[in-house]
């Protein structure tokens, strides 16, 4: 479980980024963020991993305090964050395979990372993890070559190889069209479910938000103003997370049908 208590972020300018965040993820569930821009969406995910440091509060990671813990010991904890970008995040001049494998360069030596001779207990988990997310035959490929969506399920294998316990998915559909996001969004609630992990995804797409997760927050000026299941999203919701706004197309769910696998580009 994560568990977040009174998390506070505040930058030197004064800005108040995060204000007493409270909030705690079951093993298994799959959440969203929400809200507008600058709502401290980004600076919560960043705050859990210690991408960027909490000014005060705690955050709790299957009973491991992770603000107080030592550069060290900070490190071997992320293994258990997998993190998946809105930007990929690849080394475009690696192939497929590599990048993959790449998520696993907190357990090995350095030598093995320098030379990229990883144990064959990883490749073959590479290979299946390819295999799951429809990639096994692009292992070879550069990660210049592939389409966005493509690039994205390398993303979630990389982060997955890490064996983590939660993953951090920051707007992982924000540079793909509607189809590929949706399809995205499916592959990565499938695999915690298949994985029973607990996921927070931050997404700028409430109807995408309603279409796949289990809960939701809702985010305003870096405190929450919503936190329940998609269902109960009413416009008067809404309006009191974003503003002012016509939110009834919004809360109309997405026609699916039609819906088929990604081409290979």
């Amino acid at each position: 479980m994560l568990r977040l208590e009174k998390l506070v972020k505040t930058y030197k300018t004064g800005d108040q980024a995060l204000k007493s965040v409270d909030l705690e993820v079951p093993d298994g569930q799959v959440l969203a963020l929400i809200g507008p821009s600058g709502a401290g969406k980004s600076t919560l995910i960043r705050c859990i991993n210690r991408l960027v440091e909490p000014t005060s509060g705690n955050v709790f990671l299957g009973g491991v305090e992770l603000t107080g813990l030592s550069s060290g010991n900070l490190r071997k904890e992320r293994r258990r964050m997998g993190m998946i970008f809105q930007e990929y995040a690849l080394v475009e001049r690696l192939t497929v395979m590599e990048n993959v494998l790449s998520g696993r360069l907190g357990y090995v030596s350095f030598w093995r990372s320098f030379l990229r001779k990883y144990p064959q207990k990883d490749v073959d988990e590479a290979f299946r993890l390819l295999d799951r997310v429809g990639l096994l035959e692009m292992a070879d490929k550069r990660a210049d070559e592939l389409s966005g969506g493509q690039r994205q399920r390398v993303g979630i294998c990389r982060a997955l190889i890490q064996d983590p316990a939660l993953l951090l998915v920051d707007e992982p559909t924000a540079s793909l069209d509607p189809k590929t996001s949706r399809q995205i969004m499916r592959l990565i609630c499938e695999l915690c479910k298949e994985r029973g992990l607990a996921a927070i995804i931050n997404i700028h797409d409430v109807a995408l938000a309603q279409m796949f997760v289990q809960r939701v927050i809702g985010l305003r000026f870096g405190a929450v103003e919503f936190d329940g299941p998609p269902d109960a999203l009413t416009p008067v919701v809404l309006t009191t997370i974003y503003g002012e706004e016509d939110w009834e197309a919004t809360i109309d769910k997405i026609d699916e049908e039609g819906d088929e696998p990604e081409a290979a580009e």
